[in-house]
């Protein structure tokens, strides 16, 4: 976190204040791809809130991160008034064009900015609040789980993708202007939003952390471990994993808040099942069950897929594949697993030529 909290300190002042020619000015483009990797980053860190702690493996939460984009790009779309193309002063450019009389309902209120804000982890929150309640008290777990929240995710993908839905069909949501009367094309607003990423982030972390080193965070642990076990016991399971599933929804809609003005567009091809697994593959590299292993995990994987769609495109998704693979197989505690592995051992090494030594001097 301390790191973090240097990146979005130092990078701001090397893109506004360090001359573009200097060999230390850091460009807007790169501020806003790593505005992007800090939006993944807490979306992998809710993943690994349910998934490491409770063991609830989604392959849903790209449906949360959309929706909570949705809600960002309504209240930018409310924004533009009569700048946009067919001068509308109510209705967005998509609405006028599919000849659309009036703004629905589901539409109003999104004008106003702290409205928006509540429903980016509103409307995450009620669906996760749903469908968990029905899932957990119906137990279902493990792989059925994981494949009723995989079709969740595609039913709201085939929705969206219609016209008729109000959401801008197949083309999405986006010619956004600015946000909070800021442009979005200039660099100052371009770092406030990495700034916020940030801050979302770090402000992410430690509430994960809060919660998962509290007593609920045991009781996660323990049904992760023995879920019969620790219903007999006398706990209600279903209540503690319908709670950390729908704050995870929560966050992950915040993610996604912060990630559609960043990218300057939101489309139903966010709510693909493929997004969702690979957040799943961005926490196993990175090692699930530690927090900031989601987060480095996010960041490395992101990056490389940065890299390798640039120079290999062609074979990226088999990489991502096969990168899946050797993480299962290999390096079951990911990146940060393989770290702590060489810490215990160095310590335990340590334990051990220090009982040795005592031993010869006595």
């Amino acid at each position: 976190m301390a790191l973090i909290l240097a990146v979005i300190i130092i990078l701001p002042v090397l893109n506004l204040w360090v001359p573009k020619d200097s060999f230390f000015h850091v460009s807007s483009y790169t501020i806003g791809l790593l505005g992007k990797y800090l939006c993944y980053a807490l979306l992998a860190l809710a993943v690994d809130l349910i998934w490491g702690y409770c063991g609830i493996l989604s392959l849903g939460h790209g449906a949360f991160f959309a929706l909570g984009g949705y809600a960002m790009g309504m209240y930018m779309m409310r924004q533009i008034g009569d700048r946009g193309v067919y001068g509308n002063p109510l209705l967005p450019d998509f609405m006028v064009f599919l000849n659309w009389q009036e703004l629905p309902w589901y539409w109003y209120g999104f004008d106003n900015f702290f409205f928006a804000m509540v429903m980016v982890a509103l409307a995450p929150g009620i669906l996760a609040f749903v469908f968990g309640w029905l899932a957990f008290r119906s137990r279902v777990t493990g792989v059925y789980l994981s494949i009723i929240t995989q079709a969740m995710t595609y039913a709201l993908m085939l929705a969206f993708f219609r016209n008729d839905m109000g959401f801008g069909g197949n083309n999405g949501l986006t010619d956004f202007k600015d946000l909070l009367g800021f442009s979005l094309q200039k660099d100052t607003t371009k770092v406030a939003l990495f700034v916020c990423s940030g801050v979302a982030l770090i402000l992410g972390y430690l509430l994960c952390r809060y919660v998962v080193s509290s007593k609920l965070g045991r009781v996660l642990v323990s049904i992760r471990d023995a879920e019969s076990r620790t219903r007999f016991i006398g706990y209600r399971v279903e209540h503690y994993k319908l709670f950390v599933f729908v704050l995870s929804a929560m966050l992950a809609g915040v993610a996604g808040a912060l990630y559609v003005p960043q990218v300057g567009i939101i489309n139903p091809g966010e709510f693909s099942p493929i997004n969702s697994i690979e957040i799943i593959i961005w926490v196993a590299v990175g090692g699930r069950g530690f927090l900031y292993g989601a987060i480095i995990g996010a960041v490395l994987v992101n990056y490389g897929k940065t890299f390798f769609t640039g120079a290999f495109p062609e074979i990226w998704l088999f990489m991502l594949g096969g990168l899946f693979v050797v993480s299962t197989l290999f390096l079951p505690q990911g990146v940060v697993g393989i770290v702590q592995q060489w810490k215990d051992k160095r310590a335990e090494k340590k334990a051990l030529q220090a009982g040795a030594s005592g031993e010869v001097a006595s």
